[in-house]
């Protein structure tokens, strides 16, 4: 049995958080990282701050409260201890690969994540084939989440009109972007880090216009 799609003609997928269990292991090695280098953050900052945002809003962020720039090496330092991580212990979001499965209309997925961890991601949890080749990063636009410009590069690319393609995220970083672009925005809070009592509310006020925690309520009828 097939989801059915009406009033779409395109799903936007982000990735971490929605695709991937990945943002509780990426905000945990992040803060160790960061503390590590004399730049201490917690769980909670990492979160607050930098949750659906590229890395280079991190290096902002850092070269903001220090006035100098991440160390060099600082994301090699991390990005290797990440991808170990996400080779040990990630998993797909439960249900996700059902609904990827049975989804009639066209879809894709768009990430603020360096290429390499996003084609990780798929890899390890065994989504790269059931996302095909329709698999669209922020290193393919100027400017990032919450711009427009991923998602708008999204739906050209895939042939759909804006208004009448869906965008799940997890982030308020994301939503904003999909609600400026024109776009019709689902906010997914199933991820494990949506346990520490995350902004829900934040989502709707952003512009979410459903928020679901569970792969199975995903129905498009």
């Amino acid at each position: 049995m097939e989801t059915t799609a009406s009033g779409f003609d395109l799903v936007i997928f982000d990735c971490d958080g929605v695709l991937v269990d990945s943002e509780m292991i990426s905000a945990s090695t992040l803060a160790e990282n960061l503390t590590r280098i004399g730049f201490p953050v917690d769980l909670d900052y990492v979160n607050r701050h930098y949750l659906g945002r590229s890395f280079e809003v991190i290096d902002g962020d850092h070269r903001r409260r220090t006035g100098r720039p991440l160390p060099k090496g600082f994301a090699d330092l991390w990005y290797g201890e990440l991808f170990a991580a996400f080779r040990r212990d990630l998993r797909p979001i439960a249900g996700v690969a059902d609904v990827l499965r049975r989804l009639a209309i066209p879809k894709c997925v768009a990430s603020s994540s360096a290429p390499a961890r996003l084609m990780l991601s798929l890899e390890v949890s065994g989504l790269a084939e059931l996302c095909g080749t329709h698999v669209f990063d922020a290193s393919m636009v100027s400017r990032g989440k919450p711009a427009p410009d991923l998602f708008l590069f999204c739906a050209e690319r895939m042939g759909a009109a804006p208004t009448r393609t869906l965008v799940v995220e997890d982030s308020i970083t994301g939503i904003a972007a999909a609600v400026a672009a024109g776009m019709t925005a689902w906010a997914f809070v199933g991820g494990s880090h949506y346990g520490a009592g995350r902004d829900i509310d934040g989502l709707q006020r952003a512009g979410a216009a459903r928020v679901f925690a569970a792969m199975s309520d995903f129905g498009l009828e």
